[in-house]
């Protein structure tokens, strides 16, 4: 591995130190779009300090791989060769991260793809690609790490970029949380790096440091009642979301055909062709005006919103079945007697709610159980230990919002249909 050669200092971490390749990788165009693509999208008009991007949450993922790499290199665990991968899939996990970050996701989640299918054709079509074989990585068996889901590498490996312990979750609390000028997000990542173990090629911790996982857990979930699923931070994502949505079909956002528009979307620019769009249709016209309130910081209106527990079967329904949700949303609008594209249904496992997570590993922790005499193994899902699933209950919410001037029509009929 290369000496180190440049220092960044981040407000987060501290001093961070990059190697001649991650400097190639950061200084390429295609990593400095990133800095046009807010964390937390459209988070900042309800927290005005939210401006950070994901240039800097991808550098603050290295570091905290590269400390998990010191960790594991201590114990043998790791070498030389997998810790400069590992660094570098953490700095390249989000490079395929569209305008608005997780609230493009939606948009892409309509035409069936994902930013981690954007991410892999990025680093293999791409001169990162070209970067990467310079220094002897093997492109085609190396993209699927910057995924976590690698057969090439360890399981642990896959874990420490994508899974529920992972260097992406810790950075984003951290990081989300000091820019939204909140205190909930605080985690000692320290603690939960030194608490890392790897038994079967997973990645685990001892039972002894539950209370790090804990902490974890309950960072996420201050930080989504908190931030993630604030009303008026959900209100700002729905009219972009929805803008992006209907203006697509004209300006053409999710045709990956190729990759050179993509990489020329940052959020400003996207915002910029919505607003200066020839509106040819109602959903065009939709779009414009949506963008510009948004820009103009003219909310959406809260009119209704439900905490679901596990015995309502008509708001499960609302969850699951987003065919069911768009229904209700004409149900609404027709008792209502307002148009149905000014009525708008959120639930809390939205695509674009950052916490959601699409991969089945985020879900599952290994705990290490030191009997005397013998070592226990137990792989559990993160929501059946007794925190997660006392709290599991308070994040599942629907929301129904509506614009400023049909507020008091839709406020009418809410409670003829939520009996």
């Amino acid at each position: 591995m290369k000496d180190k050669v440049a220092q960044i200092r981040d407000p987060v971490h501290g001093y961070i130190y990059a190697n001649e390749l991650e400097c190639k990788i950061i200084d390429s165009p295609i990593f400095q779009r990133l800095r046009g693509i807010r964390q937390l999208a459209s988070a900042h008009l309800t927290y005005p300090g939210a401006h950070h991007t994901r240039f800097e949450h991808c550098i603050g993922s290295m570091y905290l791989a590269k400390r998990a790499t010191v960790h594991l290199r201590s114990r043998n665990i790791i070498d030389e060769e997998k810790g400069r991968e590992l660094s570098v899939a953490a700095l390249l996990h989000d490079i395929g991260h569209g305008p608005f970050s997780h609230l493009f996701e939606e948009v892409l989640h309509e035409k069936g793809t994902t930013h981690e299918n954007i991410t892999d054709r990025i680093i293999k079509e791409t001169e990162i690609s070209d970067i990467l074989r310079d220094y002897g990585i093997n492109v085609k068996k190396f993209s699927k790490l910057c995924l976590g889901t690698s057969k090439n590498h360890p399981r642990f490996m896959n874990d420490i970029i994508a899974g529920f312990l992972s260097v992406d979750s810790m950075d984003y609390l951290l990081r989300d949380s000091y820019f939204s000028g909140v205190e909930y997000g605080k985690v000692d990542v320290h603690r939960i790096i030194d608490a890392y173990k790897v038994t079967e090629k997973k990645l685990a911790i001892n039972k002894d440091s539950l209370y790090a996982l804990e902490s974890l857990m309950l960072a996420r979930y201050e930080m989504f009642r908190a931030v993630y699923f604030h009303k008026s931070v959900r209100a700002s994502a729905i009219m972009i979301t929805r803008a992006m949505s209907l203006s697509d079909d004209i300006l053409h956002f999710t045709d990956l055909k190729n990759l050179e528009g993509f990489l020329e979307l940052t959020d400003d620019r996207t915002l910029f062709k919505i607003l200066n769009i020839q509106p040819k249709n109602d959903n065009t016209k939709l779009a414009q005006k949506l963008a510009k309130d948004y820009t103009n910081r003219k909310m959406l209106k809260l009119v209704f919103e439900k905490m679901v527990l596990g015995k309502d079967k008509f708001g499960t329904r609302i969850f699951v079945q987003r065919k069911f949700r768009e229904n209700l949303e004409q149900e609404i609008a027709d008792k209502a007697k307002v148009p149905i594209s000014h009525v708008f249904i959120d639930v809390s496992t939205a695509t674009s709610v950052p916490t959601t997570s699409t991969k089945e590993s985020f879900n599952q922790v290994t705990l290490i159980s030191n009997e005397p005499g013998k070592r226990k193994l137990e792989i559990i899902k993160a929501t059946e230990l007794p925190l997660m699933n006392a709290i599991l209950g308070y994040m599942n919410i629907i929301r129904i919002y509506t614009t400023a001037g049909y507020k008091k029509k839709v406020e009418s009929v809410i409670s003829s249909i939520f009996k």
